[in-house]
């Protein structure tokens, strides 16, 4: 089975970045890929575009999570390590959302879903997710439904 768009854009700089001696961004490439490989491992199936920017939305939300432990630790160079991280994935999750285009999307789930309260709130956040997973933070999305059907 082919190799699907995003996960040839990551082999392609990989090995770019391999001939450039760019070490850091090497290594960084490489725990993407590990990434995947272990979820296409662990599943027995081969990710699609979708799948693999979910996993690097949940690499996204972890590094921001350490940088955040990190800067409380005060250990700049780990959050230095972390940060370089994070902007890297970042340059392969899709174009983030804006608030109005967020909030446009989640009034379309409430009235396609017909949400009334907070008890349907999984039925907004079903219709949501494959539509913005990482393109938005999610937890950010969940508080803005929450208040809305509250």
């Amino acid at each position: 089975m082919p190799a699907t768009p995003l996960k040839s854009r990551l082999q392609d700089d990989t090995k770019r970045s391999m001939k450039g001696g760019d070490k850091p961004r090497v290594a960084a490439l490489r725990l993407i890929a590990a990434a995947i490989k272990q979820r296409e491992v662990d599943e027995r199936i081969e990710l699609d575009d979708p799948q693999v920017v979910a996993v690097l939305d949940k690499m996204a939300k972890q590094r921001r999570e350490s940088i955040e432990q990190f800067a409380r630790a005060q250990r700049q160079d780990l959050v230095e390590t972390e940060t370089f991280e994070l902007n890297l994935i970042h340059e392969y999750l899709p174009a983030a959302l804006s608030d109005a285009e967020v909030e446009a999307l989640v009034n379309a789930a409430i009235a396609e879903s017909g949400a009334q309260s907070l008890r349907d709130m999984g039925k907004v956040m079903g219709l949501l997710k494959p539509k913005v997973q990482g393109r938005t933070d999610m937890a950010a999305l969940s508080g803005r439904v929450k208040s809305l059907l509250a």
